[in-house]
């Protein structure tokens, strides 16, 4: 029996009496499905999470911690962890993404920089898994492994290796030494719903105990939505503003805390860089290779503003046969 019936008749099980019909509300870069269920009164959401490939266990354990920390989580209304099934409340089609312009950008980013520091200010250690270094290593060598020897067919020589493990280790050390709070992982426009209550959040199932600038970074530095450098610095000084306002640790020098973002978001950006290349080469989903070159154009900047990492920008020029692009240098 395929997933789809098997999940039909669960949710039968579930909505004694209740006549449903199921349309597909969207897949993301996992094994996981959503399935929007439509009854005559409302819409619920039903995830499919194959148990061979993906854990529900996570997904409910996240959901209640950040709803128990004042944020707008889909309600799990239903769940069969053998089966893989979940049944969730729905927060629409509305996605950030969908809505976000230069008008809205303001509004919206500041509603979910508003509900990162209520996360952030409800952190626990040893609640949530630790973003140690190991976790932050194995994903920096998703990008040489998929995305330099994969996606650009290219052997790293020892020399070249030794600078990329040189700027891991820099980034490493740094983000570690990072106040650490709680990390959605994917705080991004495509998991923040406009709603009542906004923003809704999904896709929290991976969260870790971790550094401050990460879901920050994921926000403002979006793999699939791009934003001139001044109106991205002016988001992140009204964050680091509320932040101090609100006690959280976060560096008293700006620019202090701007060096930890942008550190961070290399870290982030070098895994998603791998993770793209990845789900193109394994998987199938060519859809991401679109977004590669934004991401990419995050990396180099970064690269160039830092003394330290501008080994880094060279190994990039070389694997991918550039010059050194004007205004990566600062």
């Amino acid at each position: 029996m395929d997933r789809k019936r098997q999940l039909e008749q669960w949710l039968g099980s579930v909505l004694t009496e209740k006549a449903f019909t199921l349309s597909t509300a969207s897949s993301d870069a996992s094994f996981r499905r959503y399935f929007r269920v439509h009854l005559q009164a409302e819409t619920l959401i039903a995830m499919d999470a194959p148990p061979e490939q993906e854990s529900c266990t996570s997904f409910v354990e996240v959901s209640e911690l950040f709803s128990d920390c004042g944020l707008h989580v889909p309600q799990v209304i239903a769940q069969d962890m053998a089966q893989g099934f979940l049944l969730l409340s729905d927060m629409g089609n509305d996605t950030y993404l969908s809505q976000l312009t230069k008008e809205t950008a303001q509004p919206l980013y500041g509603d979910a920089t508003n509900a990162l520091v209520k996360l952030q200010l409800a952190s626990k250690p040893n609640v949530l898994p630790a973003y140690d270094e190991a976790l932050l290593m194995r994903e920096m060598q998703l990008f040489p492994e998929w995305y330099v020897a994969k996606h650009l067919k290219v052997d790293l020589d020892d020399a070249q290796k030794a600078v990329l493990n040189k700027a891991f280790a820099i980034l490493t050390q740094n983000i570690l030494s990072q106040t650490q709070v709680y990390v959605h992982r994917d705080y991004h426009s495509r998991n923040l719903m406009i709603c009542e209550d906004n923003p809704g959040i999904l896709d929290f199932q991976d969260a870790v105990y971790g550094p401050i600038t990460y879901d920050l970074v994921s926000l403002l530095r979006d793999a699939y939505i791009g934003w001139e450098e001044a109106d991205m610095m002016d988001w992140v000084v009204r964050y680091w503003d509320a932040a101090r306002k609100a006690g959280l640790s976060v560096p008293s020098d700006f620019s202090e805390f701007y060096r930890d973002f942008e550190w961070m978001g290399a870290q982030r950006q070098i895994k998603v860089l791998g993770i793209f290349a990845r789900l193109s080469h394994r998987d199938g989903k060519d859809v991401y290779l679109k977004d590669m070159p934004l991401v990419m154009d995050y990396l180099r900047r970064v690269c160039g503003r830092y003394l330290e990492l501008r080994p880094m920008l060279k190994l990039l020029n070389q694997i991918e046969g550039q010059e050194e692009k004007a205004g990566y240098t600062f």
